[in-house]
């Protein structure tokens, strides 16, 4: 497996993840299209998928997390995993996804937003509860355990 099928791979598990978390009394409401199909069959084995793609995310937020759903031991081919990645980036943007305010986030707004682990972000509620709220993202970068280049990479959404 390339480094970019493997990437795609663990891509396709973490939108799958995402899909699985969606109630699936919510099914009828997913826009159709290639991939739906793919995605509902892989995904809705432990998620709700309606739920998992209201968290709209970029390309690389569908590719995180497809990959961690992989990492979990989501089953698939390469073709669904493929289908499904392009079926969320097209269907589930992340259109104008609001500001995360870091000094009042919930971990999983923090995970979601900075596609962080959920260590991570556990880590930086742990840091504020310390030490108290952020003051700015030199601060935020302070915090021990946390991958700094997934901060910087995504510092234009983070408000203080």
């Amino acid at each position: 497996m390339t480094v970019r099928s493997t990437r795609l791979a663990f891509r396709s598990n973490i939108s799958l993840a995402a899909l699985f978390l969606l109630p699936l009394s919510i099914h009828a409401q997913l826009v159709d299209g290639p991939g739906k199909a793919e995605a509902e069959k892989l995904c809705r084995q432990c998620h709700d998928l309606a739920k998992s793609v209201s968290l709209r995310q970029d390309r690389t937020g569908w590719e995180a997390t497809m990959n961690k759903m992989i990492a979990f031991g989501m089953k698939g081919s390469k073709a669904d995993f493929e289908a499904i990645l392009e079926y969320l980036v097209k269907n589930y943007p992340a259109d104008a996804l609001p500001p995360l305010l870091i000094n009042k986030a919930l971990a999983i707004d923090i995970e979601s937003a900075l596609s962080m682990k959920r260590s991570e972000a556990a880590a930086i509620i742990r840091y504020r509860t310390e030490k108290g709220p952020f003051k700015n993202l030199a601060e935020l970068k302070k915090v021990p355990g946390i991958d700094v280049s997934k901060i910087e990479s995504k510092k234009d959404r983070i408000v203080f």
